[in-house]
């Protein structure tokens, strides 16, 4: 009974302490509303403000080819700090995203049409339009031929969200007879990358990306990507957006557009982009991406149902 009687006075004492703690863990939330924090620059404390770039590769890739931008802009724009931040996957990027973590961001088309509903505004674009489209790769000794041959077996996309990688490949086995909802087991694997490389293991008989990343890969390891060949393309729409939070000061929003929008104009921001690669980044709005909407209500008619 002692010890019991101790054991009701101890419970007594840590059950607040436990309850106030979990109480506050519970008020910390990864969806909290991003806002700019001041951080020392030399001797000036100036705001740091989040980019992010949606997973066109893994994030040690995507902080090596991308670091160098935000690097750009941190040494013309003395009066913010821009900080890159990866995520490990497309529904990591989403919940970021959608919850406004970021000040700035490049998301694909979709994910660019979408952050219009969560208090962003489109200022630009990547280039190049001709090179968004769909690629779906197969390994060489597959013995695949015709799209029917896809009936009863996998395909690897990056995730669910992607539009070069995802839906637009989805779209394409619809017109071309395939019912993306039970002929085929469809693999989301979080990556362009490791869907390239999925087919390449023989985890799955095909695997959709996009030319960017296919010919990063085919360049960084020539031999393993002779062993797959592009058996279909889609056809291509607007490229990836670049996005800002509305409550971005115009001045910071302004200064980040110039320097991104002019990096084709000289040597060392074409050297940037050649890593991307992209020619340019170009100037876009809301109405520019128009074209993805009306393709996104035709693919949730036809496909599967998405948000758009």
């Amino acid at each position: 009974m002692i010890r019991t009687a101790r054991a009701i006075r101890a419970t007594s004492f840590w059950l607040p302490l436990f309850s106030a703690i979990l109480l506050v863990a519970c008020g910390r939330s990864d969806d909290d509303i991003y806002e700019p924090t001041l951080t020392t620059v030399g001797s000036q404390h100036v705001a740091e403000y989040t980019v992010g770039i949606h997973p066109l590769h893994n994030p040690q890739r995507l902080m090596e080819v991308y670091g160098p931008i935000v690097d750009h802009m941190n040494a013309n724009i003395p009066e913010a700090h821009f900080k890159l931040e990866a995520s490990r996957n497309y529904t990591e990027f989403d919940k970021k995203l959608y919850a406004g973590h970021f000040a700035f961001a490049m998301p694909n088309p979709y994910q660019t049409v979408l952050s219009l509903k969560h208090g962003y505004r489109i200022f630009g674009k990547m280039g190049d339009d001709e090179d968004f489209r769909g690629i779906i790769l197969i390994r060489k000794d597959s013995g695949i031929r015709e799209v029917a041959d896809l009936k009863g077996k996998a395909v690897s996309y990056p995730g669910k969200t992607a539009l070069a990688a995802t839906f637009m490949p989805q779209y394409y086995l619809h017109t071309h007879g395939i019912d993306v909802n039970r002929d085929i087991e469809n693999r989301y694997v979080g990556s362009q990358e490791s869907s390239i490389e999925n087919v390449l293991r023989g985890h799955v008989a095909a695997g959709a990306t996009w030319p960017v990343p296919w010919k990063t890969y085919m360049r960084e390891h020539p031999e393993l990507a002779n062993q797959l060949t592009v058996k279909w393309q889609t056809h291509s729409l607007l490229n990836n957006g670049w996005v800002v939070r509305q409550d971005v000061s115009a001045d910071i929003a302004d200064a980040f557009s110039r320097q991104l929008l002019s990096l084709h104009e000289t040597a060392e921001g074409r050297a940037m982009l050649q890593r991307l690669p992209v020619s340019r980044f170009e100037a876009a709005t809301g109405e520019t991406y128009l074209p993805v909407r009306d393709f996104l209500q035709e693919f949730s008619r036809t496909v599967r149902e998405i948000d758009y």
